[in-house]
């Protein structure tokens, strides 16, 4: 488990960098005068995290996976990756406080998360406008992608291909998960779920060969076959006086297997772990990698972040997989986030987009290539004791210079504020 804590200031307006003067003067006043930015509906606004009356939680699938080992490693040793940059200008025109970037390929010491808040959230440089953004604090641990099986878990007659990992996979980590933080992260009460056995889930929706029957997977399978295709964390992040738990994780596509449908059923129960973990009743069944077991107390504040693969109206879920939080009680999924820059994309990107039910603003994935077409799929989905105060996906609209960016990615970053309530919250029966 690695976990960093280690928190430092870091003055982040462009106004007071522009000269050397300037800069000494900021030094000085450095620890009376705070100034960070955040953005709302594209326009920037001071607000410190530590004083901040909301929040705003982010999740953004970056695309910063590689097809080796330590590649990315080697690409950000310096600031000149251009996918990096768009990946950082985004996150610092939004200046979440807390965020969530799924496909960050995973390294041991957490490398590569160095590297890229040195050389690109952090940077100076005139590549990006937008003020340097400093998030004190990240949890990064190891995920299931590229773990070797020692099954054929795709049955291809085939041993140790990308596939038969405990998640897809070309090497351990890839498509691994980053926790970033502007607030203390509880490094001593973090929950990892990676190695729970899918098998473990009550009336779990495990594949059966449709032509006979019979389980997909043997016996020797089952106990071997993890519910997580990444993982599951629980993070609990210091906010104010509360604790926020971050409920992140990666479900697998609903999509790449065959009739027996094993990926779309493992996206449908890597939801369900969350759906389970908040409800007393249904989450015995649970245990950490620790060996604790159990789900999240009654009464606490959370959200839910991350890809998790599935549209509420459209795509190829496997029994509606989302709407098992969309529609839980202890979530508060009144506000759908929506950008001005989806609608365009999916009026000229053909017929796949055509047969859509769900409206197009709400999309946060681009996915246009493909026979799905564009979907909602990436998800900030608060508890019901916090109050929302805004939302929004970034994807500009075509004419727009920022929307040079989002070619970084084929997700966009999805972004929700809240505000936690003075008094303590009501537990939910």
């Amino acid at each position: 488990m690695r976990i960093q804590n280690i928190p430092r200031l870091r003055l982040g307006s462009s106004v007071l960098r522009r000269t050397h003067e300037l800069r000494q003067f900021c030094m000085h006043i450095l620890l009376s005068c705070v100034c960070v930015t955040t953005m709302m509906h594209g326009v920037a606004y001071s607000q410190s995290a530590e004083a901040a009356e909301t929040v705003r939680l982010a999740t953004f699938n970056c695309s910063l996976n590689r097809s080796e080992a330590g590649e990315l490693l080697r690409d950000l040793k310096d600031d000149q990756n251009e996918p990096a940059r768009n990946v950082a200008r985004i996150i610092r025109q939004v200046r979440p406080h807390i965020l969530l970037l799924n496909e960050f390929d995973y390294e041991p010491e957490s490398a590569s998360v160095r590297l890229f808040q040195q050389h690109y959230l952090e940077s100076n440089s005139d590549w990006c406008e937008a003020a340097p953004v400093h998030f004190p604090y990240h949890c990064c641990l190891p995920v299931n992608t590229g773990v070797d099986s020692n099954c054929d878990l795709n049955h291809n007659g085939m041993l140790q291909d990308p596939a038969d990992a405990q998640g897809f996979g070309r090497f351990p980590g890839q498509y691994g998960m980053v926790l970033l933080s502007r607030f203390p992260i509880q490094a001593e009460s973090v929950r990892s779920f990676q190695k729970l056995l899918w098998s473990s889930m009550p009336a779990a929706s495990l594949p059966q060969d449709p032509d006979t029957k019979v389980s997909w997977y043997t016996d020797r399978e089952l106990r071997v076959i993890r519910l997580s295709s990444k993982s599951h964390w629980d993070v609990p992040v210091s906010v104010n006086g509360s604790t926020l738990h971050v409920l992140a994780s990666h479900p697998t596509p609903p999509a790449f297997d065959g009739p027996e449908d094993r990926n779309g059923r493992r996206n449908h129960d890597e939801i369900r772990f969350w759906a389970d973990y908040l409800d007393t009743k249904r989450s015995h069944w649970i245990a950490d990698d620790d060996g604790a077991t159990g789900g999240l107390p009654a009464s606490a504040h959370f959200a839910i972040l991350g890809d998790l693969n599935a549209d509420p109206v459209d795509g190829d879920s496997f029994q509606n997989a989302i709407r098992q939080l969309l529609d839980h009680p202890r979530v508060n999924a009144t506000f759908v986030p929506r950008s001005d820059g989806a609608g365009p994309a999916s009026a000229t990107q053909g017929k796949a987009n055509d047969a859509h039910a769900g409206p197009p603003e709400a999309d946060t994935a681009d996915f246009s290539d493909s026979s799905v077409g564009n979907l909602r799929v990436d998800y900030v989905l608060p508890s019901a004791t916090l109050q929302i105060h805004g939302s929004g996906v970034f994807w500009p609209v075509p004419e727009d210079p920022r929307a040079a960016w989002i070619s970084c990615s084929d997700h966009r970053l999805v972004w929700l504020d809240v505000e936690f309530p003075r008094s303590p919250p009501t537990p939910v029966q």
